[in-house]
Order: C-alpha cells, then sequence, then structure tokens
C-alpha cells in the first residue's frame, strides 16, 4: 500500500493540473456559450427577416393579381375598340372604293358647293319678292330658279366627299381609342410582370435567408454540444480536485496523529484507485462526490 507521502506527492502535481483543466474548461464553455447566444441572436433576426420578406411576397402576390384583373379588364376594353375600328375601317375603304368605281363609270361634273347655290338661289327670292321680275322677267326668273334648282341636286348627289370625311375623322378616333388601350394593357402587363418579379425575387430570398437561418440552428445545435461536454468535463474535474483535496486533508490529518473516521478512509482508498488508473463503480465515484 502507498504510503501518505507518496500520495501527497502524487495528489499535489495532479491538483495543479485539474485546476488547469478547470480554468480551461470553464473558458472554453463560457465561449462556446457565447458562441450559442450569438448564435441564437443570428438565427432569431434571420428568421425576423424572413417573416416580414414572406409578408411582403404576399403583399406583391396581391398587387400581382389585381394588375393581371387589370390586364384582363383593359384586354376586353381593347378587343371592343379593335372591333369597332375594324367597322369603321372596312366602311371607309368599301366607300373610297364605291367613290373610286363611280369615278371610273360616269363622269363627274364639277359645280359649285350646294352652300353656293342656296345662298344664290335665296338672293333671287329676295329680289323676286321685291318685284324685280315683273311681267316678261318673270319668266326669267322661274328659270333661273329652275336651273339652280338642277344645280344643287346635282351638287348634293356629288358632295360626297363630306361622308368620307366623317368617317375618316371616325377611323382617325377609333384608331387613337384602340392605340389608347393597347398602351393602357402594355403597361399593366408591365406592371403585374414587375410584381411577379419582385415576388420571385423576394422568394428567392426568403429560401436564402431560411437556409442561413438553418445552418446558424445547426451551429447552435454543434455549439450547445460543445458548451455542453466542456460544462461536464468542468463539473467532472471540479469534483476530482475537491476529492483530492479532501484525501490531502484527511491525509494531512492522519501524519499530524489526528483521528480518521472510517469514510474518510474509504475515499483515500478510492482516491488512490482513481489516480493509479483503475475504474470506478458508479457507487464508488458518487461515494467521491459526497465527500
Amino acid at each position: 500500500m502507498m504510503q501518505s507521502i507518496e500520495v501527497k506527492d502524487i495528489l499535489k502535481p495532479r491538483c495543479s493540473t485539474i485546476e488547469e483543466q478547470i480554468s480551461y474548461n470553464r473558458e472554453e464553455r463560457d465561449l462556446w456559450n457565447s458562441k450559442v447566444r450569438s448564435l441564437l441572436d443570428e438565427r432569431n433576426e434571420l428568421n425576423r427577416q424572413v417573416k416580414e420578406l414572406i409578408t411582403e411576397v404576399q403583399n406583391q402576390k396581391a398587387l400581382r393579381d389585381d394588375e393581371n384583373q387589370n390586364v384582363r379588364e383593359l384586354k376586353e376594353m381593347r378587343a371592343e375598340y379593335s372591333d369597332s375600328l375594324k367597322i369603321i375601317r372596312t366602311e371607309f375603304r368599301e366607300r373610297i372604293a364605291l367613290q373610286e368605281e363611280e369615278s371610273k363609270n360616269e363622269k363627274v361634273i364639277r359645280t359649285r358647293s350646294p352652300k353656293q347655290i342656296i345662298a344664290e338661289r335665296d338672293k333671287f327670292e329676295r329680289l323676286y319678292e321685291q318685284g324685280r321680275f315683273l311681267g316678261k322677267k318673270e319668266k326669267e326668273y322661274l328659270s333661273k330658279m329652275k336651273k339652280l334648282s338642277a344645280e344643287l341636286k346635282t351638287a348634293k348627289e356629288n358632295n360626297k366627299g363630306d361622308e368620307i370625311r366623317d368617317l375618316k375623322s371616325k377611323l382617325r378616333d377609333a384608331e387613337k381609342k384602340q392605340e389608347s388601350a393597347h398602351k393602357n394593357v402594355k403597361k399593366a402587363v408591365e406592371k403585374a410582370q414587375e410584381s411577379h418579379d419582385l415576388m420571385a425575387e423576394l422568394s428567392d430570398e426568403v429560401e436564402r435567408l431560411r437556409d442561413k437561418a438553418n445552418a446558424a440552428q445547426g451551429g447552435v445545435t454543434r455549439a450547445k454540444r460543445e458548451a455542453d461536454s466542456l460544462h461536464s468535463r468542468y463539473i467532472v474535474a471540479l469534483r476530482c480536485i475537491h476529492s483530492m483535496q479532501d484525501l490531502l486533508k484527511i491525509l494531512d490529518a492522519r501524519d499530524a496523529g489526528r483521528s480518521v473516521d472510517e469514510e474518510q478512509v474509504e475515499v483515500t482508498d478510492l482516491m488512490t484507485r482513481l489516480m493509479s488508473g483503475d475504474t470506478l463503480s458508479t457507487d464508488e465515484i458518487m461515494a467521491l462526490q459526497r465527500n
């Protein structure tokens, strides 16, 4: 059996070594716990950003859906304007074709405008009322009025340019409306696409941040495992040094001639075995911890 001095020589250096281990384990444990807190903060911040981005994705989806509905309505309006334009354009072309055909088949008599003829007719009627065509001149008046009436009829028949001008004006108006409707559709489509693209970008960012949050959570798990392991080693080392110090006290008491009870002797034997590298049972380890 080892002498007291031999046990002390073994325990005292070991106490210094274990104290260093205790200090190291405590510092490393605190460092890993700090990493755990830092990673938790990072994970929580990332999850907060993910939550905000998901809300924004939903907002952009709502905007996109609204714009798509607007596109559908504007397309319906554009279709109506396009149909109206086709009708007016067809009528205009038919009218032009008819005029060209008439020009080929008959000689068009160039006359004064209906407005000019009516003005002259009114003039002669006023002169007649003033008595300027009495007697033989009345026959002259009637002949003139007959000619003006015939000329007016011809002028009205040949004055189809006004109808074409009206159709041309309607055509231009219909083209403007159709073009405006087309531009509105294009703008609405662009807005819907912008919202869709932004929604896609935000969704990609959500996935990226989620991956980072998951990585941070993985780091939390690993750091916590390391911190727990160091804490366990710290506790074991702490218990060991307490037991070793208690054993040294017992040895000092024995060397000084003071009494040592049976329990202290048992602890001494257990620590001697432990320091010799023997494996202790659970009950034996608990006995060391109690003392």
